[in-house]
């Protein structure tokens, strides 16, 4: 099954780590097999990366564009994981408990989007 991107005019969107940017009217894109794509909302800059959950979101941003589940990327997300658990609230630990298990069993997608609304509990943006 095809993935369908509708772009806005300008809207950019990362692909198995290019940098795709639409055109000056709205598109559609359909992704015809497996891809790692983010949207330009769902692309968080290493500046913005300044609270547990933002950090936390940020490693496993990075995981999933580069696609490397071990070595130094790895390491960095189980850092950054390990610090959201130690000071999330205890009603929401079993959330960053979840997006750890999510990311060690290799769906780094769904880690993502659940460590996104972690961010948004916390009050920011990812």
């Amino acid at each position: 099954m095809a993935l369908k991107l509708s772009l806005k005019p300008g809207e950019t969107f990362v692909v198995n780590g290019a940098v795709v940017r639409n055109g000056d009217r709205r598109g559609v894109l359909l992704l015809e097999n497996q891809a790692r794509v983010l949207r330009e909302k769902d692309i968080m800059l290493p500046e913005d990366a300044n609270t547990p959950a933002k950090r936390a979101y940020f490693a496993i941003m990075q995981m999933y564009l580069t696609g490397e589940t071990e070595g130094q990327t790895f390491d960095e997300a189980a850092q950054a994981l390990a610090g959201l658990v130690s000071v999330i609230a205890p009603e929401r630990r079993h959330e960053a408990v979840e997006v750890a298990r999510l990311v060690t069993g290799g769906n780094l997608y769904r880690g993502l989007s659940h460590c996104r609304k972690l961010v948004l509990v916390e009050g920011g943006e990812a």
